[in-house]
């Protein structure tokens, strides 16, 4: 979030960040108002406009934040090197616990599209098709390879970041399945779903389905400050 003159420091402005993804993940962007969240984090209105200029920027921040910590953390996570199946269960495993990890933000990314103004909603939509293509490009390479049988690896790519991507509409932590349950389960899927393995996916036989080069679980870093913090599923 760009700072103001004025503004009475980096804490304040993480108690604001935090408080307003509790409210908007709770009350929606709409429904939320200024002095609810000034009110939150025990400031005076006022001072909310040290950090920034109104609702809206606001909002926007927020979003641009995380779709830029996103791909800062995906391409820190993918193999630079390999095949195009290793790339894509280092893909799965980093999606899965990325979005377990960050839900709320993740919630707001998705939800709150409809309540950003047009400029706002374009940047962002361009950020999220950024981060479908780095997707789209492990896909199409596997098909040139002839790892993965593909008839459309565009409508294969919006598949799975849906089916991923939903886990933050069910997922509850202390439940029965861990992180890395997740991306074991999930990651079985999606390698079946490239490779053509429609009848086993179709029976749940995911375990059968590992990768043919072992890599090790993607791990999420912490929310990055800094630089990130001046810049998404």
């Amino acid at each position: 979030m760009a700072r103001i003159a004025g503004s009475s420091g980096p804490r304040t402005e993480e108690a604001i960040r935090r408080a307003g993804l509790s409210l908007i993940a709770t009350h929606g962007y709409a429904a939320m108002s200024l002095r609810q969240l000034a009110a939150e984090v025990g400031i005076q209105q006022g001072s909310l406009y040290n950090y920034f200029r109104n609702k809206q920027e606001f909002l926007f921040d927020l979003i641009r934040g995380h779709m830029l910590d996103l791909h800062a953390a995906l391409d820190a996570a993918l193999l630079s090197e390999g095949s195009a199946e290793a790339r894509l269960t280092r893909f799965t495993e980093f999606h899965v616990a990325y979005h377990v990890a960050r839900p709320q933000e993740v919630f707001i990314c998705y939800s709150e599209l409809r309540s950003l103004e047009p400029d706002n909603l374009a940047a962002v939509v361009t950020m999220r098709r950024d981060y479908e293509r780095k997707l789209g490009e492990i896909l199409d390479h596997g098909r040139a390879t002839g790892e993965f049988h593909l008839a459309d690896t565009r409508m294969a790519t919006l598949a799975i970041l849906a089916m991923l991507s939903g886990i933050c509409t069910w997922y509850k932590p202390g439940g029965r399945l861990t992180t890395d349950g997740l991306q074991q389960i999930f990651t079985g899927m999606v390698l079946a779903l490239a490779r053509g393995e429609t009848q086993a996916l179709a029976r749940g036989e995911t375990q059968a389905l590992a990768p043919s080069e072992a890599v090790e679980p993607v791990a999420v870093p912490a929310r990055r400050r800094g630089g990130l913090r001046a810049g998404v599923g």
